[in-house]
């Protein structure tokens, strides 16, 4: 299903997603044991995903996730490779962010909660809205 993606509400989204996943970092000590550990990496995904449907906005949500998944466990993979060009872009702290240090199985299944997630809020919002214009109350 093709999705209408209004450019202010994804810069929206991916401030949000992005100020959220930071925060998950920055307040870790505060949170519960697996917020702490996972919430990071599966908002990242997220955040790959929301910035996937902005790029791209003429592609369906199956599309997008299937790209922002790709995307992550790429990523992910390359954390295997240690060159040292790499590793000097891993030590700075865009670096770190955007590519991380360490491969994790973990990691993946993260990625994947966060890019299903991204796709279930489009899907059920695109639905809703689908629903409003049919002027429907009910989302069915």
């Amino acid at each position: 299903m093709r999705l209408s993606r209004p450019f202010g509400v994804y810069v929206l989204l991916l401030a949000t997603t992005l100020g959220l996943g930071l925060a998950s970092r920055r307040f870790a000590g505060w949170l519960p044991l697996v917020v702490a550990r996972y919430a990071g990496d599966t908002l990242w995904a997220l955040l790959v995903f929301w910035l996937t449907g902005l790029v791209r906005p003429r592609w369906s949500s199956w599309q997008a996730g299937a790209a922002a998944f790709g995307l992550a466990v790429s990523i992910e993979i390359s954390q295997l490779w240690h060159p040292t060009w790499l590793q000097a872009i891993r030590a700075t702290t865009l670096g770190a962010l955007a590519l991380g240090h360490g491969f994790l199985w973990s990691d993946l299944l993260c990625y994947a909660a966060g890019v299903l997630t991204g796709m279930a809020g489009e899907l059920a919002a695109h639905a809703w809205f689908r629903s409003r214009a049919a002027g429907n109350t009910q989302l069915r």
